[in-house]
């Protein structure tokens, strides 16, 4: 494998009226129909050339869940967090930002993914605060079940908190 490409990346932890997160089921770099999901990660991906992080944000988020959002709409940024992983025959060393969007009612509609993104055939589900707090299960950041009640408190207003 060559050297890491750095990407920056955006991702949105959206939230419901009932703080439920909305959250992606990976199933590794080479599902198929019966692979169990590895983790859960929330929507967001790569900035583009000319994006900003908020930009990138809302992309993401109308390509992979079909919701559509105002950049200014989102909260932060709220965690950053350094993730170095292979992407296929790559390895892609991920800046993560990630932001808030809150009180969002939404029906998931992936139809805007990528053919990768659909082969993959990642589910979603929206994750309870006491769903994701019970363990057993793996996130992305592994931090989450510890990182998102300070989120759930109320507007964010500090600086961005290093997750991992």
């Amino acid at each position: 494998m060559t050297a890491a490409r750095v990407r920056a990346t955006s991702r949105v932890l959206v939230l419901d009226p009932d703080r439920r997160l909305l959250l992606l089921g990976s199933r590794g770099a080479a599902p198929d129909g019966g692979a169990a999901v590895r983790f859960w990660y929330a929507p967001g991906g790569g900035v583009e050339d000319g994006e900003d992080l908020r930009t990138a944000a809302v992309r993401e988020l109308a390509e992979e869940v079909g919701l559509r959002a105002d950049p200014a709409a989102l909260e932060g940024p709220v965690w950053l967090r350094r993730h170095v992983a292979a992407w296929g025959d790559r390895l892609i060393d991920s800046r993560e930002t990630f932001f808030v969007l809150r009180d969002v009612v939404h029906e998931v509609d992936g139809r805007g993914r990528t053919a990768l993104e659909l082969a993959a055939d990642e589910p979603h589900r929206w994750w309870s605060p006491a769903e994701i707090g019970a363990g057993g299960v793996s996130f992305a950041p592994r931090e989450l079940p510890t990182a998102l009640p300070a989120l759930l408190s109320g507007r964010w207003t500090g600086p961005p908190r290093i997750v991992c």
